[in-house]
């Protein structure tokens, strides 16, 4: 309902994110949401992901179940206590660095080839 007001209201894009309902116990994950939003949206506006992102895979298959970019909040923590600005600077080229793997290991040689059929969810 959220998303189709947010359609009506000519809203640009909306992201996907779990911030403030994390203490449902059972619940959905954003990541597992994900893909109904991206349905119900389909090219009228952008989707972002913002929840759970760690490592170059988890932004990989938030791209390839059709966030258009991802939000990265805690990571970006651990490296300004890690050391600051060049701990934040060195978190991003080591995630870099994993998303680059990935999507080599994936045969993708840009991020317009990351698409669903790249990753098999559970249940599947």
């Amino acid at each position: 309902d959220d998303v189709n007001r947010c359609l009506d209201y000519g809203v640009d894009a909306i992201i996907v994110s779990t911030h403030g309902g994390r203490q449902f116990d059972g619940g959905l994950s954003s990541i597992e949401l994900l893909p109904e939003f991206v349905n119900v949206v389909g090219d009228r506006m952008e989707v972002f992901f913002d929840s759970g992102i760690r490592s170059g895979l988890d932004v990989f298959r938030a791209m390839a179940l059709g966030a258009r970019a991802v939000f990265v909040g805690r990571p970006v923590h651990w490296g300004l206590a890690y050391g600051g600005e060049s701990g934040v600077r060195r978190m991003l080229s080591i995630l870099r660095g994993e998303f680059d793997k990935v999507m080599a290991y994936s045969g993708c040689t840009s991020v317009d080839q990351i698409r669903r059929d790249k990753i098999v969810l559970r249940g599947e």
